[in-house]
């Protein structure tokens, strides 16, 4: 089981959302229409969908940070605009980086043509770093539900989907329920996609855990106390997986969202077995979210991403890609998205968690208060 066709529409319902890089280019230029690209809120400030191309295509470069390529089909939609856009340079940094490495890399190289244009973001460190960012609604912002997006434009949620545990039928027996991976069965075999104070599938496994052992959004304690008796007992295995760890058997369990989860199965069909569940029960979801960096070294290149990125033709790669595109509903009603992916997604729980913006921020405290002690 993985994302329900009705993801987007349950969250659209929540009051909110919870949930590195070098460049050749020189300081960009503005363009000939005068237009101020760092300080542009919307395409109107451009003129149109040209005018923002022109002025992106003088400044010659984007720099991407932390989209692995095979990470909710991101490769296809990095070629895609670099497709449409030969004459803008994509640098593409630490593509496995964390989103909380983003922000600080975003620090660190403040100033420079090297600086990320762009952010990637699970929705804790988004809620943290709105001080980084510059407001910009693109285009379809109406098309976007107002659960998956800050007012002004700071932080948009992107694409989606449910935590899910990936696992090797020929190294383990499957789970079942969460409580199985606490089993001898499991023993240094169950890993998790990253630090849950900096990653956000981390966090969202935690949430998970949580939910699933008597906790709420409100109460990530009892996902701690979950990960603190799965490292007791040996299973918890800390090693960040990846596509090369799965299809060595490294890593036999993952947490992970199901488009991921989903996503290593199809790459390595043929060579290494991986099935994919979403316990019964209550499921957790979450967005990973787009944002604009207030110092932007390609401020208008930046724009031309965000517009692309919610456009059509990028909405459907990431469905493509397992995940939930943030305009499913929007595109759907309208007849743009492509049908047979968007029926093809398969069942999950009835009943999904999705923090508030007050809740991930809490727990993301509670984590960075008590994570590293329940799990040395």
């Amino acid at each position: 089981m993985s994302i329900r066709r009705t993801l987007t529409m349950s969250l659209a319902a929540a009051a909110a959302l919870a949930l590195t890089l070098t460049a050749c280019s020189t300081a960009a230029e503005a363009p000939a229409s005068g237009v101020d690209a760092a300080t542009a809120t919307s395409l109107s400030a451009f003129g149109d969908l040209a005018g923002l191309e022109e002025a992106a295509i003088a400044e010659g470069a984007l720099n991407v940070i932390a989209l692995p390529r095979d990470w909710a089909n991101y490769g296809a939609i990095l070629d895609l605009f670099a497709e449409k856009y030969p004459e803008i340079t994509i640098t593409e940094a630490s593509p496995d980086g964390s989103s909380a490495e983003e922000i600080q890399a975003a620090d660190n190289l403040k100033g420079q043509d090297t600086a990320p244009d762009v952010f990637d973001l699970g929705l804790a460190v988004a809620l943290a770093s709105t001080d980084r960012f510059a407001p910009y609604q693109v285009s379809t912002w109406s098309d976007i539900p107002d659960a998956l997006k800050e007012a002004s434009g700071l932080y948009v949620g992107d694409y989606g989907g449910y935590l899910s545990v990936g696992y090797d039928p020929d190294a383990v027996p499957e789970p079942k329920e969460l409580s199985d991976l606490l089993g001898a069965d499991y023993k240094g075999k169950v890993a998790v996609n990253g630090d849950p104070t900096q990653a956000g599938a981390a966090f969202a496994a935690v949430g998970l855990a949580a939910v699933q052992s008597g906790g709420t959004a409100d109460d990530f304690q009892p996902g701690i106390d979950f990960f603190s008796k799965l490292n007791a007992a040996g299973n918890f295995l800390k090693v960040d997986p990846t596509t090369a760890t799965v299809a060595s058997g490294e890593t036999p369990v993952v947490f992970d969202w199901d488009y991921l989860n989903v996503g290593y199965g199809a790459q390595l069909e043929g060579q290494r077995n991986w099935k994919v569940v979403v316990f019964d029960g209550t499921g957790y979801a979450g967005y990973y979210n787009q944002a604009i960096s207030k110092d932007a070294p390609h401020p208008a290149a930046a724009r031309l991403w965000q517009e692309f990125l919610y456009g059509d033709e990028a909405q459907n790669l990431w469905l493509a890609g397992g995940a939930r595109p943030a305009r499913a509903e929007a595109m759907a009603a309208a007849g743009t998205i492509e049908t047979e992916l968007f029926d093809a997604l398969p069942q999950a729980p009835s009943d999904t968690v999705v923090p508030t913006e007050d809740q991930s921020t809490a727990a993301a405290t509670l984590l960075g208060e008590k994570w590293a002690a329940a799990v040395q």
